[in-house]
């Protein structure tokens, strides 16, 4: 009696998504058990035979893995609780399916699970016509099948339920008056546990009057089902923050509680920790300090001990290669829709999959010969550019904040090295990751100041806007500031990123990587966008753009306005990431900032920011390389070395460089982005003052001329030509795209773009286009690789062009 009465505390496998291997299970017993915590729920929503295929018995490979999983559990003082999900397709009054579901539970049973749940949520209130005409509500059908189940299994000590209406906000009308709870109440047995999540489907805060309402409906005390941590329903977000919102005397009101965390195992370790820290305080009879559970004081400890789990080195079979994607879209519970095409956790479990073995320090491993050889050549690339000499790399006096001097590849940036090998994880660094992925309604202290500083910002760019009239100095110093400290943010998150690639835990690396690569591009194109600000943003009086008027697409409402207190975390996604980009003049535009990850992760550090004289000679270098790649002008280039740059960049440098990004990592210029915010006015200059430039500058010389430098000055002289009305009415602004083959990971070119088309929207424009000849395949595909760009043909010139473009 005494261990029937026992407090329940644990963890819920219940997320939709790929469930956890056998041996990340272990590793969890292990540490539920060094903690303090005593009962597990297996019933992962992609497992075919818990939910989907749940009258399938398992097949003697899988009795053996979840008999050595139960005994696993069991060994280390754990209750393993084994769930099943009929509620989708069963028919309650078939005496066939009431056979097939004992003869599951019994299967179970047999090999040595002593707990169970029958789970009823996240599916239709509608019954057949058979079950109609047998049971007088869902609520009774339902009761009447679990009172029949937990007698055939001999009313086992722990036997829970979860009901379709399983929080306040699912109740109708209400919880204290909903007949199906009521139903539930009277009829269930009183020694079976009824599973609850709070208020909401995922609740804030869990209220001792809302637990004591629900008690006094359902005649017992209720089962918390913690959704705090689950991130099943956004896959930008992940939540390492520590257990909070739950008072440790509510157990005096509840069976027990156990938490459904992120899908992501690894992520799992300071929600757990603090989760114990909770309950062990919950146990103390003394009321001193020490022993009253405080959320920052457990993330401190937790903090401390994940240190230490962060810099060891990835252990055989703790993770599985993951291989599927989780949907977005919510649908209840967890939110995201069933899969069918995922197998039985426990099938194949002998065979787990192994990590790829390869350099992660490395731009791309190489996954064939062919890519190997690719790999070769790009290093040889890298050393070559890094034995170019460069100009001095040093800040030009009156710089903007985070916008660096140019320099050559092989000029390293400045307080950068390259994030390369096993490295260390600083506390900071860690400190830094818990809190841009904190909770699911909450932001860390390192978020909300990203987030405040960027509003602010946004808010106040009039300061430095190009054309504004005189603003005290006090005010600028203010903005420039403040926007250091901003930039210097954003710089702390590419660090974070490069040191979790870097890193000597594999397993924490594959679980974290995409949430640190995503919001590491999202911080790259703000960081651009304010260094940008500077200078060049035009303000209310320009009649190109009226930054007044970008506060609509820019996005009002922040995440936080938003959710208010009431509202689900899925009812604006995205998190920090999600925020941020919000906050961009092209926020709305999902789909430039959610794509996926790159195959293999690369610790290369990254950088975007806006161009600087400095910069036109290694741009220059740059686009020579390239041209000298893909159409053989080596003699022109050698006798002429500015021509390619002059014709490709030279233009857009001298006439508009504030629409011109700079890529560059650690060796240098690795890209650029080039932006023309009005093409029509655009050409009209080019004609008054660029091209008089160049006829002086290469000026025919008789037979002396190169053809081919002849020929490029022409097409100099064409590229000039007039666009259709049709194209510019839609389509005002240009852009042109070029970096190095070598840059192997095509989201930072993304992210390059978006840099630019946030710019020319913040000005003004509502549409760019990038023209492509067709004799330029390569240049053509790798455009068109990024994805995103709207490919629109015959709205070129009589050469017949091709023009991608893009809406803003």
């Amino acid at each position: 009696m005494e261990k029937k009465k026992q407090f329940l505390c644990g963890v819920v496998e219940g997320f939709y998504g790929r469930p956890w291997s056998m041996d990340q299970r272990k590793v969890l017993f292990q540490w539920m058990q060094h903690w303090g915590l005593n009962t597990y729920l297996y019933g992962p929503k992609d497992d075919l035979k818990h939910r989907l295929l749940w009258r399938e018995v398992y097949s003697p490979e899988e009795e053996a893995q979840l008999r050595t999983l139960i005994a696993e559990a069991q060994s280390r003082g754990l209750r393993f609780v084994y769930a099943l999900s009929p509620g989708q397709d069963i028919v309650f009054s078939s005496a066939c399916d009431l056979t097939l579901l004992k003869r599951k539970l019994r299967q179970v049973s047999d090999l040595g699970c002593q707990a169970f749940a029958i789970l009823f949520d996240d599916i239709d209130h509608s019954m057949c016509q058979a079950d109609s005409e047998a049971f007088s509500s869902f609520a009774h059908a339902q009761v009447n099948v679990t009172n029949e189940i937990y007698r055939f299994l001999g009313e086992p000590p722990v036997f829970l339920f979860c009901p379709t209406e399983y929080c306040g906000s699912l109740c109708s009308p209400s919880v204290s008056k909903s007949p199906y709870l009521q139903t539930v109440g009277e009829d269930l047995l009183p020694d079976i546990t009824v599973i609850w999540t709070g208020s909401k489907v995922i609740s804030r805060k869990l209220s001792v009057d809302c637990l004591a309402e629900v008690e006094s409906v359902l005649q017992r005390p209720p089962l918390i089902w913690d959704n705090l941590h689950a991130n099943d329903y956004d896959s930008r977000r992940l939540f390492l923050g520590p257990f909070k919102g739950r008072e440790p005397q509510l157990r005096n009101q509840l069976r027990g509680l156990l938490l459904n965390p992120n899908c992501e195992f690894e992520a799992n370790f300071i929600p757990l920790h603090t989760l114990g820290s909770w309950y062990r305080s919950g146990k103390e009879e003394r009321k001193d300090e020490e022993c009253e559970y405080c959320p920052d004081r457990a993330l401190s400890a937790a903090l401390h001990d994940w240190m230490e789990e962060l810099n060891q080195p990835l252990q055989a079979g703790r993770q599985s290669t993951r291989g599927d994607q989780r949907s977005s879209a919510p649908t209840s519970r967890c939110k995201t829709p069933e899969r069918s095409d995922c197998p039985s956790t426990f099938r194949g479990g002998s065979g787990v999959a192994k990590l790829p073995v390869f350099p992660l320090n490395s731009s791309s491993p190489p996954s064939s010969p062919t890519k190997a050889k690719e790999e070769r050549e790009g290093r040889d690339g890298e050393k070559k550019r890094s034995n170019q000499p460069g100009q001095p790399n040093h800040q030009p006096p009156g710089s903007r904040p985070g916008a660096p001097s140019g320099g050559s590849r092989g000029q390293k940036a400045q307080g950068r090295g390259i994030c390369g090998g096993k490295g260390l994880l600083s506390e900071s660094q860690v400190r830094l990751l818990v809190g841009l992925h904190y909770l699911p309604h909450e932001h860390g202290p390192s978020a909300q100041k990203l987030l405040q500083d960027l509003t602010w910002l946004k808010s106040n760019c009039h300061l430095v806007s190009a054309n504004t009239k005189k603003t005290p100095p006090q005010k600028v110093d203010e903005w420039r500031g403040r926007a250091s400290r901003f930039l210097s943010l954003c710089e702390d998150i590419a660090q974070l990123h490069c040191s979790v690639v870097g890193g000597a835990n594999r397993a924490v690396l594959y679980d974290l990587y995409p949430y640190v690569w995503d919001l590491r591009n999202t911080a790259l194109v703000a960081k651009a966008f304010i260094c940008w600000l500077d200078g060049r943003v035009l303000s209310d009086s320009s009649t190109l753009g009226s930054w007044r008027n970008c506060f609509h697409w820019c996005g009002k409402t922040t995440g936080a306005d938003l959710l208010g207190v009431e509202s689900e975390p899925w009812a604006f996604k995205g998190g920090v990431s999600g925020e941020v980009q919000m906050l961009l003049p092209i926020g709305s535009s999902s789909e430039l900032f959610s794509h996926p990850p790159p195959l293999f992760p690369t610790s290369r550090l990254y950088n975007i920011r806006p161009y600087h004289s400095k910069d036109k000679v290694e741009l220059y270098r740059m686009v020579r390389q390239l041209h000298l790649r893909t159409q053989g002008g080596q003699e022109s280039t050698i006798a002429h070395p500015d021509i390619i740059g002059d014709r490709c960049l030279g233009p857009c440098l001298a006439l508009c460089p504030e629409y011109s990004f700079i890529l560059e990592d650690e060796l240098g210029v690795c890209g650029c982005v080039l932006g023309i915010l009005d093409v029509r006015s655009f050409a009209k200059r080019c004609q008054a003052s660029w091209m008089p430039a160049m006829r002086d500058k290469y000026p025919p010389k008789g037979s002396n001329a190169h053809p081919s430098t002849q020929d490029l000055i022409q097409l100099m002289e064409e590229d000039q030509g007039e666009y259709p009305d049709s194209l510019l009415y839609h389509f005002p602004s240009q852009l042109r795209l070029d970096a190095l083959p070598e840059l192997v990971d095509i989201s930072v070119s993304r992210t390059l773009l978006t840099a630019l088309l946030t710019a020319l929207k913040a000005n003004g424009s509502q549409g760019v286009f990038c023209e492509v000849q067709p004799t330029d395949r390569q240049r053509l595909e790798f455009l068109t690789k990024l994805g995103f760009l709207e490919i629109l043909r015959g709205e070129a010139r009589s050469r017949e062009g091709v023009v991608l473009g893009r809406l803003l």
